[in-house]
């Protein structure tokens, strides 16, 4: 059977594709089809460690969860990971290939289609149904000249889309109809229908919204969403979820995360926010870090600027304060390079040639080196001998007293550091609490009651939930008929 495709593209960012492109796999799936996800740019420093070594954007690793298959370096083939305001890191088929302005990115990315279009290729080789996710939207028509995420990729492999709008931002009608009235008439060609997404209420009560928008468009609505509330349970694709993270709540386990400008694969802490019996607050930027029992610093997509933030807003002296109280803290890759001594990058790797001065929270130092880690693990803990599944993504190498004191063992190699009071903690394992037993014991450690979450058995229920919430909103029929075969 020839591979056939269909894309997803939206009104604007946050629109739901993601999240409906994961169910949409689940859901063709379950029908028996070979169905692969795919991104041709994603920008995001969520990201995961594929089968074949490189890394890719979170939402595309869980949409291949999702699917059933493994995560590929071909379902996202190039990943933005924006280290400043005007920058970003270029991984092209999970490899670091350079860093780039978004001058200089947008002035050469043309190049990138060839890498693009391969890896589609490739996974239409494999699969009967390709999912395609495009990016923010296609009403950008200043970008559309050299796209490579949505029209510009669309005409280049003969994709068909849908285009999703979310109605509970309000304005739905207009960004759906005034998305077909700003691109040109042949990228309005290859818009065969929409989708209403987040409907909350009843979907009756939108019927002449519909006949308006099908009568203006002049294409088809192929399914009003109701709001699915299950999808808090599943990994977000980027930092727009932390404006809606929890607060904490009197009784629990209160878990503080500074909310870092760069802050990168913040997944890590979905486990923690589904216990019971813990909260995890991120903290914003202008709040002071108090009143915890853990403090955690994330992942960072530019280590050395964000410790330089951190300090901007004061949260050094608070988490100094913290571990000298007797407080627990714990840092996950480049949070356990901020806890060190000194971080060196004499190669300006991530900024300016030189060194900064860390945390001095543990008695190590790392040197920033141009050779990324990337690699999917199994771990043990070393305080409780309980097994981790994890993965790494950084660059850096960190050694020092403290590391002979390690946080997990891998095939007998020392992972982190443990300082000699045992409250604070480093380690470069993404993904740790994702492990029940580890999860379990390590907050049994420091005093917090764990729940019986099976936190992999929620994920995989929330995507079959997930699936049958598009079979029952969704004429999947119509949308695989939409779908056209993938030429060679």
């Amino acid at each position: 059977m020839t591979a056939r495709a269909i894309m997803l593209m939206g009104t604007g960012s946050d629109v739901g594709k993601s999240l409906i492109s994961a169910g949409l796999c689940r859901a063709f799936v379950n029908q028996g089809l070979k169905v692969a996800p795919f991104k041709p740019q994603n920008m995001s420093n969520n990201a995961a460690v594929a089968i074949d070594g490189g890394e890719i954007g979170r939402a595309q690793a869980l949409q291949a969860q999702a699917a059933r298959i493994a995560p590929s370096v071909h379902m996202n083939p190039v990943l933005l990971k924006p280290e400043t305001d005007r920058g970003a890191q270029v991984i092209v088929q999970g490899r670091r290939r350079e860093t780039l302005t978004a001058r200089d990115y947008f002035r050469n990315r043309t190049a990138y289609m060839p890498a693009i279009l391969d890896s589609f290729h490739t996974l239409a080789r494999g699969a009967d149904l390709i999912i395609v996710e495009g990016a923010g939207s296609p009403a950008e028509t200043n970008l559309r000249d050299g796209d490579l995420a949505n029209m510009g990729f669309a005409a280049a492999a003969n994709v068909p889309a849908l285009l999703i709008g979310d109605i509970h931002r309000g304005g739905v009608i207009a960004s759906i109809v005034g998305t077909f009235a700003v691109i040109d008439e042949e990228d309005r060609n290859r818009l065969m229908g929409f989708l209403i997404n987040n409907f909350h209420g009843d979907p009756d009560l939108f019927s002449e919204g519909i006949r308006r928008i099908e009568l203006s468009a002049g294409r088809p609505c192929l399914g009003v969403i109701p709001h699915f509330a299950a999808a808090s349970c599943l990994p977000a694709e980027d930092a727009l979820a932390l404006e809606r993270a929890a607060r904490p709540q009197d009784g629990k386990f209160r878990i503080k995360v500074p909310r870092l400008p760069r802050i990168a694969n913040f997944d890590d802490l979905d486990p923690l926010r589904l216990e019971g019996y813990v909260s995890v607050e991120i903290v914003r930027p202008g709040h002071p870090i108090a009143d915890a029992d853990l403090v955690i610093l994330p992942g960072s997509k530019a280590t050395v600027a964000d410790l330089a933030a951190m300090r901007r807003e004061g949260w050094d002296i608070d988490i100094l304060a913290h571990a000298r109280r007797g407080g627990t803290v714990l840092g996950l890759c480049g949070g356990y390079q901020m806890l060190g001594r000194t971080i060196r990058d004499s190669l300006a790797l991530e900024g300016p040639a030189g060194e900064v001065r860390g945390l001095g929270l543990l008695d190590v130092e790392t040197e920033l080196t141009p050779e990324k880690t990337l690699t999917r693990v199994t771990a043990k803990h070393a305080a409780t001998g309980e097994d981790i599944v994890a993965y790494e993504i950084h660059l850096g190498r960190t050694i020092g007293p403290d590391c002979a004191r390690p946080f997990a063992f891998i095939d007998g190699t020392a992972d982190g550091a443990v300082s000699a009071n045992g409250r604070v903690m480093g380690t470069y394992l993404h993904g740790c609490f994702a492990s029940d037993a580890f999860r379990a014991a390590f907050l049994k450690q420091l005093g917090a009651p764990s729940s019986d979450l099976a936190f992999a058995t929620l994920i995989e229920q929330t995507l079959d939930d997930l699936a049958r919430h598009l079979e029952n909103h969704v004429d999947l029929k119509r949308l695989l008929g939409l779908a056209e075969p993938v030429v060679p």
